[in-house]
């Protein structure tokens, strides 16, 4: 298991990249958010990175929330504030070690099934078929806000990514039992306006259905949460962990 840590002073922050991300992507990431707090990302096994490359075969979910549990308990830290992206986020949920304080939710997987309009899945298709930067990057404009350019760092991985990996699946929603259970921790849930997998007017109604929650909505901000946005994300942690900073 590959972790990689910036930053000092308790909480310890640990973040969960997306399907296809890691640490070294991540790593606008861990630089805001260890400005404030020590930060630790985890590469996901079977996810392109330095971890494993073995994936679960079944109950995806509950296999990596139990695989999140194991890295708490390596690090040997409590009060641990999960922040998790995408995938990231619905692993976040299925993780159940008394290690954690509080989660924050970055566009997340876990309460709906994400959405894939016929422009996506064209996009994804071709970029799938011929994994070339072009094709990597014209598929990204439909991850970010309208007019925003996509990051040429996220561009080049996508590429190399479908070029050298098999890309995972979308997770399915977690049981309402347990996100239910969840709610018992202090969680913050956020989404960019501009989300296409995962559409606010959609999401909203999931995460006050089934954790009692208010869906924050990033103004300007897509699937694909950029550098440039990334004030937005150590906003919303900060409201689990230090108002001071929001």
């Amino acid at each position: 298991m590959e972790l990689t840590s910036a930053g000092t002073g308790p909480p310890r922050v640990v973040l969960v990249p997306g399907t296809g991300f890691n640490a070294a992507v991540a790593l606008p990431w861990l630089k805001a958010l260890s400005a404030h707090w020590a930060t630790t990302v985890v590469d996901l096994p079977g996810q392109p990175g330095l971890s494993d490359p073995r994936r679960p075969r079944r109950d995806r979910l509950a296999w990596y929330g139990r695989v999140l549990d194991e890295i708490l308990a390596a690090v040997d830290a409590d009060g641990v504030v999960l922040v998790g992206n995408s995938l990231g986020a619905a692993v976040v949920l299925a993780a159940d070690s008394p290690r954690i304080a509080a989660r924050a939710l970055v566009s997340p997987a876990g309460f709906i099934r994400l959405g894939v309009d016929p422009a996506l899945a064209l996009a994804s298709a071709v970029w799938l078929v011929r994994p070339t930067a072009e094709h990597a990057r014209r598929m990204l404009r439909l991850f970010v806000a309208p007019g925003e350019e996509p990051p040429e760092t996220e561009v080049e991985w996508m590429a190399l990514m479908a070029t050298a990996c098999r890309t995972t699946l979308a997770p399915p929603p977690l049981p309402v039992a347990l996100l239910a259970r969840r709610a018992e921790l202090p969680c913050v849930v956020g989404v960019g306006e501009h989300d296409r997998f995962l559409p606010p007017r959609r999401l909203a109604p999931a995460v006050r259905r089934t954790m009692g929650l208010d869906l924050r909505v990033f103004p300007g901000v897509g699937h694909l949460t950029t550098s440039a946005h990334l004030d937005v994300v150590v906003s919303l942690v900060g409201e689990v962990v230090d108002p001071s900073v929001t």
